[in-house]
């Protein structure tokens, strides 16, 4: 698997990720308490601002989720289980790591449990696939490598 080095370099990584992504959700929380009074007679502009309002919380809800990931990522450091695919149990290629740290999967599992989703939401079908079936969704990192 991974030396020691490495490991200690991907837990940098990850925690300094993990920190900025705890800091904008304090910020945005303050943001979305200040604003909490803002009203307008004007039901347009209450409408935008309920949209504007609805898009953040999604984002956040995004992030939140990205932040499970990192933690868990951080956790299977600690156990010694990081940098090992959940599903085919290989070593998940170091420049996969790279791009995206929090990563479970291999590139041939990650591909293989996006297709299986993909070929579910064509055919109309409720996915039975887990939530991190589709881990790279939403995120920046999405098609890394």
């Amino acid at each position: 698997m991974l030396n020691k080095k490495k490991l200690v370099d991907y837990k940098k990584v990850l925690q300094s990720r993990l920190s900025e992504l705890l800091n904008e959700a304090d910020r945005t929380v303050k943001n979305i308490s200040e604003t909490q009074g803002e009203t307008s007679s004007d039901p347009t502009d209450q409408a935008v601002l309920e949209l504007d309002r609805n898009r953040l919380l999604r984002f956040k809800d995004r992030e939140r989720k990205l932040i499970r990931k990192i933690e868990k990522a951080l956790n299977r450091i600690e156990d010694g289980s990081y940098g090992g695919c959940e599903a085919c149990g290989s070593p998940i290629n170091e420049a996969r790591l790279k791009a995206r740290p929090m990563t479970t999967l291999c590139i041939d599992c990650a591909t293989e449990m996006e297709s299986e989703k993909a070929k579910s939401k064509l055919f109309g079908g409720e996915s039975t696939l887990p939530d991190d079936a589709g881990e790279d969704e939403g995120d920046d990192e999405a098609n890394a490598v």
